[in-house]
């Protein structure tokens, strides 16, 4: 473990949570999401680590299933992580928005910046995690990675899920001024914790609850291997990028 004392080399000190606690039930039934096996190890472990590679990163706070927190404790024991960053596991909630909460809860005095990252993007490069950090470092209160839209987008209005009636559409985004959002998306600690205590409807990204409290956000390019593994099809994806990687780099 390293120094927890410590500062970062610009003097704010970042920390990652990472929301784990979800079934991920579009991936079917068996484990939870976070703890499905990529190339033979926890998707969990391979996010960790994509945290963990930045330098600038000093904790990582898991918030893990309510009765999985042992299972993930002796996950990150097994597995070789780096040296100089820290690492905790909390009981997670019964949503996301209560995990990540329950995370920054237990981050220590003198965090300065906060790093929310899905555990289901698990391949997301350190160049990406450390551009968010960056720019949270240069002022702004939050920071999302983010893709330009490929296909065009047509707002309909729905029908309810499970639902096969057609869905009459309503309308056509501008496709050059939407942006696929990805994480780790950063905060300065006092703007999220702040967006936790004031927003209670529930929202799909932290990101969202500081834009419902009046705080600007902005967008730094996301990469295209930060995609999130919900289905099957996703993991065979990831697998063919993991297999790319140790071909280009030897890993």
């Amino acid at each position: 473990m390293s120094d927890d004392s410590r500062p970062s080399p610009s003097g704010a000190r970042t920390a990652a949570v990472i929301p784990a606690a979800g079934r991920g039930v579009r991936l079917g039934p068996g484990a939870p999401k976070a703890l499905r096996a990529l190339n033979g190890t926890p998707m969990l472990i391979h996010a960790v680590r994509a945290m963990a590679a930045s330098r600038a990163v000093s904790l990582v706070v898991v918030a893990a299933p309510p009765d999985g927190t042992a299972e993930v404790k002796a996950l990150l024991d097994s597995h070789a992580l780096p040296e100089r960053t820290d690492f905790l596991v909390v009981p997670g909630g019964a949503s996301r928005q209560e995990s990540v909460k329950l995370g920054l809860d237990a981050l220590p005095p003198g965090i300065d910046i906060v790093l929310v990252h899905d555990a289901a993007r698990p391949l997301v490069p350190v160049d990406t995690v450390d551009a968010v950090i960056e720019a949270v470092r240069d002022g702004a209160v939050a920071v999302v990675p983010a893709l330009p839209l490929a296909d065009t987008v047509k707002e309909v209005e729905p029908r309810g899920e499970g639902s096969f009636e057609p869905e009459p559409v309503v309308g056509t985004p501008e496709r050059a001024r939407l942006r696929a959002v990805q994480t780790p998306q950063g905060f300065d600690r006092d703007t999220l914790l702040h967006a936790h205590e004031a927003v209670t409807n529930a929202v799909t990204d932290d990101a969202g609850m500081v834009e419902q409290v009046g705080k600007p956000v902005v967008v730094v390019p996301g990469h295209e291997e930060a995609f999130k593994v919900t289905r099957p099809l996703d993991l065979v994806l990831a697998e063919a990028v993991l297999a790319r990687r140790r071909a280009n780099d030897g890993f």
